[in-house]
């Protein structure tokens, strides 16, 4: 049975949610759509009355593809949208603070994206899957990822025939590199002699930097190299990167205003070295990160780079063992960047210090404002939010939040 419904609002998912609730995808607010209900789901959604901020998708992939839920909207319409959820989940906490605005990255500009490869009787084929599918959409013109990683959608498909069974599926990490693709499979089969040369041999055949199988790498023929400031640093295989430079860079120029000319930090959650390596240009660095070979990589590109003051490389579960009050003295600020369960051990035990700055990263506003209300109970200023958005035409949100005992 055809219903009809007008879009209220989006959900934090990118859905349109009309009364009921019920969810219609690509649709926007003010919109009169039409579609089959089925639970609280419409499909076969039909724009009755389209909104003003309507566009025509970019890509030729977009009614098929998953990746992006957002390219039906205007740019502005996005940009506010994000704007908003920040400042909602901040106000729902009781906490008011200057949203600076939001730094979009451009199209095609992602440099590492997860692809799925899966092997059919005439070979293979890779791609991102359909919304809330398992089927596998080819993307040959996606206009999300950098040019330079499409490539890597052959490489997949390649070593979907060599290695992944016949109904099983790979998981392929593909990352843009100073020297060409980095490629990780997940969900293949188990390696032996055999399909350790296959898989060298696609490694030649493409060309490719470094290919690992579930995380063992079999060919490294060129350093996967990623540039963090004045470093080179080598991540290992499938390592937590930022999307685009673009994004990567507005996060750092936050992160470098709010710890000023402090000259001793302490970067949680360090990962490879985003924030640590480009800092230590003038401060000295305790990096903490809970994966050894993370700290490893960070390590060496610091030991390899000139002109760098001091990093120590700590490798510590901060949600089991937070740094104490006692030990976050010597310091002159913070920098947290934690996964999207956010950090509430380590922020309760930064409320109970005397550190002057933190430059909190998150990709989850609801947990960011949780942190920060106890940041901010405990005497802490929230001075502004900047919000990024490197995931474009996605419901993903990034910000950069400024803490400070200092009102001023």
């Amino acid at each position: 049975m055809v219903t009809q419904h007008e879009i209220l609002r989006l959900g934090h998912q990118g859905d349109g949610v009309a009364a009921g609730p019920v969810y219609a995808p690509a649709t926007l607010p003010g919109e009169t759509v039409s579609g089959t209900l089925s639970g609280s789901q419409l499909t076969e959604v039909r724009i009755e009355t389209p909104s003003a901020d309507r566009v025509q998708p970019p890509c030729r992939h977009a009614k098929s593809c998953g990746g992006c839920q957002l390219q039906h909207a205007s740019d502005a319409f996005v940009s506010a949208w994000k704007q908003e959820i920040v400042a909602t989940a901040i106000e729902a906490q009781g906490l008011a603070a200057p949203i600076r605005g939001i730094v979009t990255s451009p199209a095609q500009t992602r440099r590492r994206a997860v692809v799925s490869a899966r092997r059919t009787k005439k070979g293979a084929m890779a791609g991102f899957h359909a919304r809330g599918s398992d089927v596998i959409i080819q993307i040959p013109d996606c206009q999300l990822v950098d040019p330079k990683l499409l490539p890597g959608l052959p490489v997949a498909e390649a070593l979907a025939v060599v290695g992944a069974s016949r109904k099983g599926e790979l998981s392929v990490t593909l990352t843009v590199t100073e020297n060409g693709l980095d490629v990780a499979a997940t969900g293949g089969k188990p390696t032996d002699g055999p399909l350790e040369i296959a898989l060298a041999q696609v490694a030649e055949r493409f060309d490719l930097a470094r290919l690992a199988w579930d995380a063992e790498v079999i060919a490294k023929r060129q350093p996967p190299v990623q540039r963090f400031g004045a470093a080179n640093v080598e991540p290992p295989p499938g390592a937590f990167l930022q999307a685009t430079p673009e994004g990567e860079a507005a996060l750092l120029a936050s992160v470098q205003e709010i710890v000023g000319d402090a000259a001793r930090i302490v970067d949680l959650f360090a990962g490879c070295g985003t924030f640590s390596l480009p800092l230590a240009a003038s401060a000295e660095v305790l990096a903490v990160e809970g994966d050894a070979e993370m700290i490893k990589a960070l390590d060496q590109g610091w030991r390899r780079a000139q002109g760098l003051k001091k990093i120590t490389g700590a490798v510590r579960d901060l949600f089991r063992r937070p740094l104490v009050p006692d030990e976050l003295r010597k310091f002159d600020a913070a920098v947290l960047d934690p996964p999207r369960a956010g950090a509430e051990a380590q922020v309760a035990a930064l409320a109970d210090s005397r550190l002057d700055l933190i430059a909190y990263v998150s990709c989850n506003p609801v947990t960011f404002a949780r942190d920060a209300r106890v940041l901010v109970s405990s005497g802490y200023h929230l001075t502004w939010v900047q919000v990024v958005d490197q995931f474009r035409w996605s419901s993903h949100i990034e910000l950069v939040a400024a803490f400070s005992r200092n009102e001023a």
